[in-house]
């Protein structure tokens, strides 16, 4: 059966969405979902969906994973079904981790899910915290953040340079700019309400976000405009010998640096008429 498609929410005509297919979706079974952004991740998004299964996400949360363009055979349907994933979106149009998110989180909303939880499909984070993440939402928080750094977290093998480049700089702008204390700002393991993604004042579907520029700015904004925010314990660790990253060396961080100021600045906020 195909599922029917929900009526357009108020003020999502003008949202800027690349475009996307959907490549698997049978209906949305749950209150709740886990997006999962990946590009060829081959043996990592295979893991930590195994993992999930062993922790019975599916049965609290549905899981959608959205695809930036993998060729390396890594989500075959039969494959991802088995494993309790209830959706996959390929996108299509321009973008790199931003973009995959505005798809998934557009697509989330439109099918009345309450909250999105966010994991990396590189198979860094834990899983284990995502039952603590719903519960927050549950609870009433709009902005839930995962860190290795607070009490009950745990940072294994993460490179000294961005160790000292997230503990010094990061979490400290956007701490200082957002007013709220944030210590673990790099990372993508989060969550966020319903009511805060589709706050015209915050307003995350637009062009100006293609790679970085969403998480820095959903940690400035969000905050500042009053959201309940906390951060919870996470468990994030590096393979020995091995940076599982999207992000490279030099160009790369300096990149992540200068969208940093960017949102700390509020470059990244909506005008009047809610483009950037």
């Amino acid at each position: 059966m195909t599922p029917s498609t929900p009526p357009a929410l108020p003020g999502s005509a003008t949202w800027e969405v690349p475009a996307f297919d959907i490549a698997l979706w049978p209906g949305r079974s749950q209150p709740w979902c886990v997006v999962i952004p990946v590009i060829n991740e081959g043996e990592r998004i295979r893991n930590l969906l195994r993992r999930m299964a062993a922790l019975s996400i599916s049965a609290m949360a549905d899981i959608i994973i959205v695809d930036g363009g993998s060729k390396d055979g890594s989500l075959a349907l039969d494959a991802l079904q088995a494993q309790g994933v209830r959706g996959l979106l390929v996108k299509t149009g321009p973008g790199k981790l931003s973009a995959q998110l505005r798809c998934a989180y557009a697509f989330a909303l439109q099918q009345g899910y309450a909250g999105i939880v966010t994991i990396d499909g590189n198979d860094k984070d834990d899983p284990e915290g995502i039952p603590r993440f719903i519960e927050a939402l549950k609870a009433g928080y709009d902005f839930v953040q995962g860190s290795r750094f607070v009490p009950g977290g745990v940072a294994e093998n993460t490179p000294r340079s961005r160790d000292w480049a997230i503990r010094f700089i990061h979490a400290p702008m956007l701490s200082l700019a957002s007013g709220f204390r944030w210590t673990d700002t790099t990372q993508g393991f989060r969550a966020y309400s319903r009511r805060m993604l589709l706050d015209p004042r915050v307003a995350p579907f637009r062009d100006v976000f293609l790679t970085y520029e969403l998480l820095a700015y959903l940690s400035y904004r969000g905050p500042r405009l009053g959201f309940r925010c906390i951060e919870l314990p996470s468990i994030r660790r590096y393979p020995k010998g091995e940076v599982p990253t999207k992000i490279s060396s030099v160009r790369g961080n300096l990149s992540v640096f200068k969208v940093l100021v960017a949102a700390c600045l509020g470059h990244f906020n909506p005008t009047s008429d809610g483009k950037a």
